[in-house]
């Protein structure tokens, strides 16, 4: 597969099983379970603030990127984060990934976010390739 039998486009329902393949492999601290994906999808979906995007490569979902716009009062506006971005491991390094971030903040720039940020471990070349820089320590508490 390359590049150019990518296509970057918002998920659909029909993706489910797919999307919710690739989403249980993201999970370090979580385990997803099906029937709160099946729940959060449909609301995701249609979230004016939400994007879900699908990246699909000879008719099977390769990755994918869960993003969100909100508004902020420090940066005079609203803000973009990526919650969820994951490319199947058989998939990796053939632009998948830069892909779904570059449509990813085509979107946030439409919606005009001031910057796109995430909390991740995984991968720094990546994410400094693409300009990202280090930025914040994240914080986490559960809630159980």
């Amino acid at each position: 597969m390359t590049a150019d039998d990518l296509l970057i486009r918002r998920a659909e329902k029909a993706d489910a099983d797919e999307v919710f393949a690739l989403a249980r492999d993201f999970g370090l601290t979580f385990r997803p379970e099906r029937e709160a994906f099946d729940a959060a999808l449909p609301e995701l979906l249609a979230n004016e603030d939400a994007l879900l995007l699908a990246a699909v490569g000879e008719g099977r979902v390769r990755g994918y990127l869960l993003g969100f716009v909100h508004l902020t009062l420090f940066a005079n506006g609203p803000v973009a984060w990526v919650e969820e971005a994951m490319v199947q491991p058989g998939s990796r390094r053939q632009g998948i990934g830069r892909a779904l971030l570059e449509e990813f903040e085509r979107w946030a720039r439409s919606r005009e976010a001031r910057y796109v940020a995430m909390a991740t471990r995984r991968a720094p070349e990546f994410y400094h390739a693409l300009g990202y820089e280090a930025s914040a320590t994240f914080f986490r508490k559960v809630l159980r």
